[in-house]
């Protein structure tokens, strides 16, 4: 498995609230963490940088050769569970904290089987040939998608499309989606901040694989995000089997 990543701050904020972690865990096994923060000062920063620690450690301690891909998305699941918890406490204690939260997704490769898991708008690609998104943003602009009321297009210039609907830390308790699929020697998982996907189609992300070295890959996103207007922290990590 091949891993490049990148985070940028992007060309209108002053500070970057996006985190991240990426890495092997055995000959067999990578993954990646990748938070987006939300909060006033630097609460967003703080959840963010806090998740991706939390969540890294716990699967990085809870790993075992052995286990099955049922096993791995057990444990990720708990890490993310164990994450909000902390996040919640500090939140509800600490003024200066109160209404921080992140987004999360997480991303690990096993062999032949990857295991995703996600809370809030950060995504997960698989790319090939084609480009599928994986996940499925808890958002208002989603919920307004599903119902008919806005287009995908619509959706990329509301003036809600920042409003997620779930968020590690907001609430005691946190509802992880999560999945297990097959994948293929030449696949891409692309975990990526909404930083990347709100000023790129999936046709530009497509192409930009297609059109260059996977090293280069996450590079030439962030470039290419920040050339459309880089209005938020882009961050971009690709696990390539």
């Amino acid at each position: 498995m091949k891993i490049f990543s990148k985070t940028d701050t992007g060309r209108v904020r002053t500070d970057n609230q996006d985190a991240f972690f990426a890495g092997r865990i055995a000959d067999s096994a990578v993954f990646a963490v990748v938070c987006d923060g939300m909060g006033g000062a630097n609460a967003g920063n703080i959840a963010s940088e806090i998740a991706v620690r939390r969540i890294s450690e716990y699967i990085i301690k809870s790993y075992r050769k052995r286990m099955d891909s049922d096993d791995l998305e057990k444990i990720i699941r708990n890490a993310i569970s164990s994450a909000n918890i902390e996040l919640y406490d500090m939140s509800v204690g600490d003024a200066a904290l109160s209404g921080m939260g992140t987004t999360v997704v997480v991303a690990l490769v096993k062999n032949d089987k990857a295991v995703i898991a996600h809370v809030g708008d950060s995504r997960v690609y698989i790319i090939n040939e084609t480009i599928k998104q994986l996940t499925r943003d808890h958002s208002v602009v989603q919920s307004l998608i599903e119902s008919g009321k806005i287009t995908p297009e619509d959706a990329k210039v509301h003036p809600r499309k920042n409003i997620i609907t779930r968020a590690l830390g907001a609430e005691e308790k946190v509802a992880v989606d999560s999945s297990v699929i097959n994948i293929s020697d030449g696949d891409t998982l692309l975990l990526c901040t909404d930083g990347l996907n709100n000023y790129l189609d999936d046709t530009d992300i497509l192409s930009v694989f297609t059109e260059n070295d996977i090293a280069d890959v996450p590079d030439r996103l962030v470039e290419m995000a920040n050339n459309n207007g880089g209005g938020d922290n882009i961050t971009v990590v690709t696990l390539t089997k």
